[in-house]
């Protein structure tokens, strides 16, 4: 593998974010807020999602993908991709609190902070999924023993979770309370994006080189629908309230949205219409009015109206922008 050489964390002032260049706060940060890293340049942006302004830009280790929000909602988790390691971001004071080394567990990718305050990662290298638990962090790790761990969704119970295995073809179940795998679920040539439905009853995986979305009864294991989506299917989001299920398509640069209930694909959203966006994460917002969309490849964030299907504005980050996460940060008393 290449590029894994530790990189330090360093907030620099500046007055200007061009190039990637990181810079600090112009004080606390506080409010609504969308975060994004930038694994072209091995940055995490934080940007006011009111205004637009991006507040800081701050140093990650190599190549930050996906990104997790504590219970609390004040503190980030950013993964390193090309390393081992996890960053913990303090998000009001744009500043790095801590990096853990899961090592020997590599490239960190897929990653849940859960309620009870345990970050739970896809180590893609290592086929395993590894887990945090910020208490003392204590790290342990479940083996999948499948090629290209690289998606993790966790259900509400904290019972289970499901990893994505690209190179497998599979998706392997993880009994979290025993710290096992139960077994390995066919799920096409290239599953990579997954959600699990709010009540943990249906598993939506999308094998992104077949465009094609298919439903898992969690019980039976059984796969209960086939539905042809857009082009290259990459990641897979949920609706708050479970009615809706989106993929996100890089190829066609659109959104494929599936009613839960019917499995029956309603419309189609065009958010760039080209692959040339690399679109890749998408994000509900907590109302489950509006999907955040990352156009990686123009370093950029869509946020789409659901309702409308109409994108109301874009934020501008850095390089290569992929993982998102959104929170409200609440000013220190």
């Amino acid at each position: 593998m290449k590029f894994l050489i530790p990189l330090i964390l360093i907030l620099a002032s500046c007055s200007s974010n061009a190039n990637g260049t990181p810079f600090e706060a112009e004080g606390t940060i506080s409010g609504d807020v969308l975060l994004t890293g930038n694994k072209g340049e091995d940055t995490l942006s934080l940007i006011d999602l009111d205004s637009g302004t991006e507040l800081a830009r701050l140093e990650t280790g190599d190549q930050p993908h996906e990104i997790a929000i504590s219970p609390d909602g004040q503190t980030a988790a950013v993964v390193a991709y090309g390393e081992t390691t996890i960053d913990i971001i303090d998000i009001a004071n744009a500043v790095r609190t801590d990096r853990i080394d899961l090592s020997p567990n590599r490239r960190p990718h897929g990653l849940v902070w859960t309620p009870d305050n345990r970050l739970i990662a896809t180590t893609e290298g290592s086929d395993s999924l590894t887990i945090v638990d910020m208490a003392d962090q204590s790290i342990s790790a479940i083996a999948t023993d499948q090629e290209g761990s690289h998606m993790v969704a966790v259900t509400t119970d904290l019972a289970r979770a499901y990893v994505a295995n690209m190179g497998s073809g599979t998706v392997s179940v993880i009994d979290l309370m025993a710290a096992t795998k139960l077994r390995d679920i066919p799920a096409g040539d290239t599953p990579e994006g997954l959600a699990v439905s709010p009540d943990g009853t249906t598993l939506w995986v999308a094998d992104r080189d077949n465009a094609t979305l298919f439903a898992f009864d969690t019980t039976s294991f059984e796969r209960i629908a086939e539905i042809t989506v857009g082009n290259f299917p990459i990641r897979v989001a949920i609706s708050p309230d479970g009615a809706t299920v989106v993929t996100s398509n890089y190829a066609g640069g659109s959104l494929t949205l599936v009613n839960a209930e019917t499995r029956e694909v309603e419309r189609t959203i065009l958010v760039s219409g080209s692959v040339g966006a690399a679109q890749v994460t998408i994000l509900f917002s907590d109302d489950g009015e509006t999907l955040y969309v990352a156009e990686t490849g123009r370093n950029r964030i869509a946020a789409v109206d659901i309702a409308s299907g109409e994108v109301t504005r874009r934020y501008d980050a850095g390089e290569d922008s992929d993982g998102l996460a959104v929170t409200t940060i609440t000013p220190a008393d």
